[in-house]
């Protein structure tokens, strides 16, 4: 049960350095947003008090340190002239402009003990070192071990982070169970057609990193990677090491994309990439405004919505699909007819391909489609792609109908090609109707949104950038991307694995990892052979 650390910033510029001794706090608050005081201590003494019951449940007496804590916070609130006890406001009303806010600058866990520390200083030489310890890390150490291949791979933080810490509370796969297939290690639980929770994965990723004993260690930055001498110089948070080879598996999404006209809103709007959203529940009270329709902010969007928070969703051009069709799992269908195996090379947009946005659905309690014409039918508010901001609020484009349109469309294709397969093929399916839209939008629908008054909170779900300024090496285009063919750059001995699109549609999913990593662990084998033969 880690505690967790979180500061306040009061109205007087006071800075309250604060503690809960469990993740119960993380229900009530969210780093970087500001809440009207009084509604901040509604919320600490929800969130301190569930803290207490955790400890009273596990140890059988009251937590001291949460209700220390909390008294400390009501203290501040007094000193302020605001009632500790007995504040109003619900779900769907923020506060004024002008009311005195409280910030959470900081709310982090703890950081438990590393399952694999590193020692205090590294030095040495290794033949390969492989940079990251997710998913594709770990895969091509498997790899690389069943050719006894001498490597180290350095993890930043611990293994299955950004499933752990940068996925909200119920997140799940959006592909189903079996296509878990990490090298020697298929998935073997008992829901293979179910979809995994966010524990659930960092818990599969974390029993694959235990089934071979993988080089590892966790807590290690690497801070550049530079040629030398035949070679590479790695620097890192422990000190420098040399390799043969390198092997980049940090995927690519490594910098949370916010557009630049998120600066001209008041700092009254609590503002969070998707990355850092947590729940429904934590966020200030009001109105919130998911920008994106990606797979994350659709499912975000539908959190939000299920919750019963009052939902804006501004619509982007990302395409959607079916969860089933004619009996089955889309996945299951487009994993028979070869989608998943298809390369980048034969794709209609070739390398294009690597910048389209993925289709959104979902595998929250067993699958079902996002529908966004629904959910506006139910109350959530579509808007089109958000084009400007000023102090009166946010203006949008008139193309929500073209996007639902465009997206809507992807879907009724891709149920045209499985159609195809089972006349192609005789197979015996059932028949279903194909959708139809049960709501359109009105013309200029949603073109305008006012703020703050209107608004208490925006997630950004724009994405990501890619971030490769730290490795000191001259194998990436114009647009900063690395230059590779599955994964083998244009630098000798430099390699890259976990990236979109890397050279299947399966690459960068738990479906196509097991052959990339062998493909680039075969690569490596093989360039060491060409050096051994060079030397003899």
């Amino acid at each position: 049960m880690p505690a967790v650390q979180f500061t306040l910033r009061w109205p007087d510029g006071t800075v309250q350095r604060c503690c809960s001794p469990s993740t119960a706090i993380e229900q009530v608050l969210v780093e970087a947003a500001s809440y009207p005081v009084a509604e901040l201590l509604r919320r600490c003494r929800t969130g301190l008090e569930h803290a207490s019951d955790r400890v009273r449940e596990q140890r059988g007496v009251a937590c001291s340190l949460a209700a220390e804590q909390l008294a400390a916070i009501e203290q501040k609130g007094r000193e302020l002239g605001e009632e500790a006890g007995g504040v109003g406001g619900g779900a769907g009303g923020g506060g004024g402009a002008g009311e005195a806010r409280v910030s959470v600058e900081r709310l982090r866990r703890d950081r438990p003990r590393a399952t694999h520390p590193a020692p205090d200083t590294l030095s040495g030489h290794t033949d390969v070192i492989v940079v990251g310890g997710g998913q594709a890390g770990l895969a091509v150490s498997y790899c690389l071990s069943e050719q006894s291949i001498a490597h180290l791979v350095l993890e930043r933080n611990r293994i299955a982070s950004t499933w752990r810490d940068h996925r909200w509370d119920t997140f799940c796969l959006v592909t189903p169970n079996w296509q878990c297939r990490m090298p020697g290690y298929p998935y073997m639980g008992d829901d293979p057609d179910g979809f995994m929770l966010r524990d659930e994965i960092s818990e599969y990723v974390e029993g694959f990193a235990a089934s071979f004993k993988s080089p590892l260690y966790e807590g290690v930055t690497v801070e550049s990677v530079e040629c030398s001498d035949g070679g590479f110089r790695v620097q890192t948070s422990h000190g420098e090491l040399t390799a043969d080879q390198v092997i980049l598996a940090v995927g690519g999404y490594h910098v949370p994309a916010v557009p630049r006209l998120a600066a001209a809103l008041s700092p009254q709007v609590a503002q969070l990439h998707s990355s850092t959203y947590p729940n429904p529940y934590s966020l200030p009270d009001g109105p919130v405004l998911v920008v994106g329709s990606g797979q994350s902010g659709a499912q975000i969007a539908e959190d939000l919505h299920v919750a019963g928070r009052e939902v804006h969703l501004s619509v982007g051009s990302a395409p959607r699909v079916a969860r089933f069709y004619r009996g089955r799992d889309c996945v299951a269908w487009l994993e028979d007819m070869g989608h998943y195996d298809m390369p980048i090379e034969s794709h209609p947009e070739g390398l294009a391909a690597r910048k389209e946005p993925n289709h959104y659905v979902t595998g929250r309690d067993g699958g079902h489609d996002i529908d966004l014409r629904a959910y506006a039918r139910d109350g959530m508010r579509l808007h089109g792609r958000l084009i400007a901001v000023d102090e009166s609020g946010l203006s949008f484009a008139d193309d929500l109908a073209a996007n639902l349109d465009a997206a809507d469309a992807t879907m009724e294709r891709i149920k045209d090609a499985i159609d195809r397969h089972i006349e192609e093929h005789a197979i015996e399916a059932p028949t279903e109707p194909r959708y139809s839209p049960v709501w359109e939008p009105s013309a200029g629908e949603g073109e305008r949104l006012a703020a703050p008054e209107g608004l208490s909170t925006i997630v950004w779900a724009t994405g990501f950038r890619h971030d490769w300024s730290w490795v000191k090496v001259p194998a990436f285009d114009g647009s900063g991307y690395p230059t590779h063919h599955r994964g083998v750059t244009t630098v000798p001995g430099l390699y890259v694995l976990g990236l979109p699109w890397l050279h299947t549609w399966g690459s960068g999913r738990f479906a196509g990892i097991d052959r990339d990593a062998r493909y680039v662990a075969e690569r490596v084998a093989e360039s060491r052979a060409v050096e051994s033969r060079a030397a003899a």
